[in-house]
């Protein structure tokens, strides 16, 4: 009788990661869950982790993005697509402000930008503009709001706003680039479970792991709503593990286990204690590997050659010792 228990995948491995960039393996995937997973964190990520972006802006002297100021070097239209790529964090809720004040020839960066207590400008280094004549006097107004993905500013705005207040398109997601690879790994006797990596860049608002991790977080309440489960019955989802074996033949568990005993199945049969007799037995029947062992039950273990009731002893303590049992 077939099994149908699916086998759970490895826990989250860190690949390599620093400030701003990394990459995730979880192994162990069910044929075909790789491409289905990598896909929907991808999108999640990409649309659904919320980060902070200038809304408007109100520069004393330009009326309009049209517009240009006497002794600066770029007009109002590239001012905004240099602020534009300012980067914040936001530790407080509601819209909050910003301004830049320069009466000094200077070129203007993003460390010039005045904030409060609840911003934190992330790229200070990022050039805006460059003042050329003393006498001129810079002054910017900026409002940053919170928000997911990329907004329209006829979406952000629909009411009327102050002459002067110059309305810009929000880009709020923190997240810079993010894609995945699959590829196929072996558990137990199979070759066709699958590997997925996943390559995510910041702009340094979280690292790359917060932000799978909110995406996975995401996932489980979005699916958790639709099958509108009370918190006893979600959190009783998790233990849900009977070391039953699952359709590699093989026991699973959640948590660090897992990932312990998809290595356990990868386990050579030659590598391990068995006698001469029983080895070269389970070689002959094209068994490699524990996880292919414990695919097989009893009946089928006896009618291979060199194989009795001593044998069957020695397979089931070997694989007992080893957290694995036969098939049942």
């Amino acid at each position: 009788m077939p099994e149908y228990t699916i086998v759970l995948p490895s826990e989250l491995q860190v690949v390599n990661e620093d400030s701003l960039k990394g990459s995730y393996d979880i192994g162990g995937l069910y044929p075909g869950y790789g491409h289905t997973l990598g896909n929907s964190l991808r999108r999640i990520i990409l649309s659904s982790i919320p980060g902070a972006a200038i809304t408007a802006v109100k520069i004393k002297g330009a009326d309009h993005e049209f517009a240009t100021l006497e002794g600066v070097k770029e007009d109002v239209i590239n001012i905004l697509l240099h602020l534009k790529q300012v980067r914040f964090r936001v530790s407080t809720e509601g819209t909050q402000t910003a301004s830049i004040k320069i009466k000094n020839v200077q070129k203007v960066t993003a460390a010039d930008i005045e904030v409060s207590g609840g911003l934190e400008v992330l790229n200070p280094e990022l050039y805006i503009c460059e003042v050329t004549d003393k006498k001129a006097v810079l002054d910017i107004e900026l409002s940053i709001d919170t928000g997911l993905g990329f907004v329209s500013k006829e979406k952000l705005h629909k009411d009327k706003v102050d002459i002067g207040t110059i309305l810009v398109d929000a880009v709020f997601t923190p997240i810079r680039k993010v894609n995945y690879d699959v590829e196929n790994m072996r558990v137990g006797d199979r070759t066709d479970f699958n590997k997925l990596r996943i390559n995510i860049e910041t702009d340094g608002t979280l690292t790359p792991k917060q932000a799978l991790e909110d995406a996975i977080k995401i996932m489980l309440t979005q699916l958790r709503t639709i099958l509108k489960l009370s918190e006893q019955e979600y959190e009783a989802l998790a233990p849900v593990v009977d070391k039953k074996i699952d359709a590699l033949g093989g026991t699973h568990d959640t948590g660090e286990e897992s990932s312990d005993v998809i290595d356990v199945l990868k386990t050579r049969i030659d590598s391990v204690d068995f006698s001469t007799r029983t080895l070269n037995a389970l070689t002959d029947a094209n068994i490699r590997t524990l996880g292919g062992l414990v695919q097989k039950t009893e009946e089928d273990l006896l009618g291979f050659d060199g194989i009795g009731a001593k044998g069957i002893e020695e397979i089931k303590s070997i694989l007992d010792d080893n957290g694995l049992a036969l098939k049942s």
